[in-house]
């Protein structure tokens, strides 16, 4: 009696292997086929061509909210520039060539010397905020109103925080105008 049922539990084990095996080939076989790229692998290379493709009408902090959601939740990466990994100055460049066609230097150091000094409480959405943070030289991101801005945070990725939180208003620094008074339709 035992070894019959030692040879149905290997029986089953053997047919329960060979069902899963198949399973996952299946699987395997129809993810390998879909021709569709991954959601995943093309915001990069699309991201540009829908902001081209899109005409540049709207506030603008509707156009700066727009690339925000293009860009939300990626990851922070010193020195990157794409959808898998941004820094801080990379995703200011991007958002103002891609909302405005507006070419801005490629550092925070070159930012920061872009446009006119702006003060803290006279803000307008499209307004770069300068911030000097612990531990990292300068930090900067792109005023929206009611004290929100947008940038690529090292801990959130590309996010939405409040100036007037007690982070950033300890370590804000300045802010620049760079978009001309035409801008705004």
């Amino acid at each position: 009696m035992m070894r019959l049922l030692k040879t149905i539990c290997r029986h089953y084990l053997l047919v329960g292997a060979g069902i899963t095996a198949l399973a996952l080939s299946v699987f395997a076989t129809s993810c390998s086929t879909n021709s569709k790229p991954p959601a995943a692998a093309a915001p990069d290379t699309n991201r540009a061509a829908i902001a081209k493709e899109q005409p540049k009408t709207g506030s603008v902090e509707q156009r700066i909210f727009e690339e925000y959601q293009r860009w939300k939740g990626t990851r922070h990466q010193l020195g990157g520039s794409g959808s898998d990994g941004i820094d801080c100055s990379g995703f200011v460049q991007a958002v103002y060539q891609d909302a405005f066609n507006l070419n801005l230097p490629r550092t925070t150091t070159g930012q920061v010397r872009q446009g006119k000094p702006v003060a803290l409480n006279s803000l307008q959405p499209g307004d770069l905020v300068f911030f000097t943070p612990p531990n990292y030289p300068r930090h900067v991101g792109i005023f929206l109103n009611h004290s929100q801005f947008v940038h690529a945070s090292k801990a959130k990725g590309v996010t939405i925080s409040k100036i007037d939180q007690y982070y950033w208003r300890k370590y804000y620094w300045t802010a620049r105008r760079v978009l001309p008074a035409s801008t705004a339709p």
